[in-house]
């Protein structure tokens, strides 16, 4: 997974980071079409938010979605915010439907800045991001991130439905319908 915790992360947590963040979530709870945009993909795992934390891994608590921010009389939203309770930090997460771009890195370093001035308790560690992509070429990503001074990672996604199924095999395999009057 690539991140930047080795040179923004305290001593006291940076093993843990590593322990608790992956390189790709499975979020196959989720019913989205490739077309969906982030707001439907948000949606989705806001109203499946216990199935998306477990897939998370320990210690989350979901804090809220479009988790507002004001600087300056100028608003804006972090995607899903979390605390994890064993790192004792926020930890923001912005939802990219597309392929990984410099500029989120970006977006997600002003989210992390405000966070940590506006929102972060002063007994909690710095603020962590995470940008859940579609995909991802770990070069860029590590270019992009490179001199950022706030802890983040950029990680990818993967769900399954039913188009999923390659032809060949749906033959053999009973559609929804099929399913669910043998049950």
């Amino acid at each position: 997974m690539p991140h930047n915790f080795n040179k923004t992360l305290p001593e006291n947590i940076k093993s843990k980071a590593l322990e608790v963040f992956k390189d790709e979530y499975l979020i196959d709870f989720v019913n989205i079409n490739e077309e969906d945009d982030e707001g439907i993909l948000e949606n989705e795992i806001v109203n499946n938010i216990r199935k998306f934390i477990m897939s998370m891994g320990k210690g989350y608590s979901f804090i809220g979605n479009q988790y507002r921010l004001e600087v300056n009389n100028n608003e804006f939203f972090v995607d899903l915010l979390f605390y994890n309770r064993h790192l004792q930090c926020l930890v923001a997460i912005e939802l990219k439907r597309k392929k990984f771009k410099p500029e989120y890195a970006g977006q997600l370093n002003f989210y992390l800045n405000v966070l940590d001035d506006k929102a972060k308790l002063p007994h909690e560690n710095p603020s962590i991001g995470i940008i859940l992509c579609k995909q991802k070429d770990n070069t860029v990503v590590d270019y992009a991130i490179k001199s950022i001074d706030k802890a983040m990672s950029v990680g990818t996604y993967t769900h399954y439905h039913a188009h999923s199924i390659p032809e060949n095999m749906k033959e053999f395999l009973p559609d929804a319908e099929a399913l669910g009057k043998m049950l």
